[in-house]
């Protein structure tokens, strides 16, 4: 308004006003063309957040599967340390059984030959020879005791030893008898005696035998309880390096995972912030065609009433034009009555009064101007 105001004329101002208004138009062109621009920008800033949003819920439902995969690999480790700890306890209680049950029968088996060789002694008195013999069995038996271990690491060579033994004592029965049959005549007593005896020794060693058998027997299940015990350990490492591994290549991925997600964390910052910056735009933008909406709602006002003004003009020179015409006829009217009258009167007026035809029409011409002069041109009001 204040440009307005220094320029003078009406047409300067309505030129101005039009310039003005050009530049506006303009301007709020460029600006609406901007903000069409950042609405569309706006939306695919929308529609990656939006996938960025779908990706981070994946990408948290995805760690949450792994760590709950990765808690049940742990129960799941815990469970088989827990069952490989009970089952080496119990293998170890299972061993412990059978060395102490081993050692109960070692000791009956040696407190049976303590009895023996008692016994043996008491017969070396009724018969030296066959006290002697039965020594010689004593020393086997003592030599059976003092290999019983190595009988448990090497099956083969106790058999050995015992069908060695089997066959000394059965040649060595076959002497006794061979001597009995010789000293039948002077010893059929201590020969009955000896028989007896040498039967009870049998039955002894039939015991022994069978004995032994079933201590053979147990051995052989515990070799088999020991080797299914080694595979189910070497089963049970196994499966634990395959969870080793596993769990090493889960961890990969999980820092793979980690690493994607503060990536897209900090693009979504970087959106974040963009999107202040261009919400501050827009805003000023919309306070800038506010302004301009404004300037240009006062402009139409000031042309309206501009518009009035010059209507109110045309119909005042529309009316000047009429009065003008009026005018002028009726002095034509007049100047004519007037002629006639002076030529019927007198034929020689005097000049000054008479009046002149030019000097009429020229003083209606002069008044035509004067009156056209004062109205308003077409230019003007355009």
């Amino acid at each position: 308004m204040q440009a307005l105001n220094t320029l003078a004329t009406p047409e300067e101002k309505l030129a101005a006003l039009c310039k003005k208004y050009a530049d506006l138009l303009e301007e709020s062109r460029n600006v609406q063309r901007q903000m069409k621009m950042l609405q569309k920008k706006q939306a695919q800033v929308v529609k990656e957040k939006v996938h960025l949003q779908s990706e981070h819920s994946k990408a948290i439902l995805a760690r949450s599967k792994l760590e709950s995969l990765c808690r049940e690999l742990q129960r799941h480790n815990k469970t088989l340390k827990e069952e490989n700890m009970q089952q080496a306890r119990e293998e170890e209680e299972r061993r412990k059984e059978a060395t102490a049950h081993f050692q109960i029968t070692l000791n009956e088996i040696q407190a049976q030959l303590e009895q023996h060789g008692i016994h043996n002694a008491k017969l070396r008195q009724e018969n030296i020879e066959l006290g002697e013999k039965l020594k010689k069995l004593v020393e086997q038996y003592t030599l059976r005791e003092e290999h019983m271990d190595k009988v448990f690491k090497h099956k083969e060579l106790q058999q050995q030893l015992v069908d060695a033994k089997l066959q000394q004592t059965t040649q060595l029965i076959k002497e006794a008898e061979e001597k009995h049959q010789r000293e039948r005549e002077f010893l059929l007593k201590e020969a009955t005696e000896s028989r007896h005896k040498c039967e009870q020794m049998k039955q002894q060693e039939a015991q022994l035998k069978q004995q032994l058998s079933l201590y053979m027997d147990k051995f052989e299940e515990f070799q088999t309880t020991m080797a299914k015990s080694n595979e189910l350990f070497t089963t049970f490492r196994q499966e634990m390096e395959k969870m080793t591994k596993k769990i090493k290549k889960l961890e990969k991925e999980i820092i793979v995972w980690r690493t994607k997600w503060e990536n897209n964390n900090k693009a979504l910052l970087q959106m974040a912030e963009e999107k202040t910056v261009k919400d501050k735009e827009y805003k000023g933008f919309q306070i800038k065609l506010e302004r301009l909406e404004k300037l240009c709602r006062a402009l139409q006002t000031e042309r309206n009433e501009l518009n009035e003004k010059v209507e109110v003009l045309k119909e005042q020179v529309s009316l000047r034009e009429t009065d003008v015409d009026l005018a002028v006829h009726v002095l034509q009217s007049c100047t004519l009555n007037s002629h006639e009258e002076l030529g019927s009167s007198t034929n020689g007026a005097q000049e000054g009064i008479q009046p002149d035809p030019e000097s009429s029409v020229a003083n209606e011409g002069s008044e035509k101007t004067v009156c056209l002069g004062s109205i308003p041109t077409a230019d003007f009001v355009d």
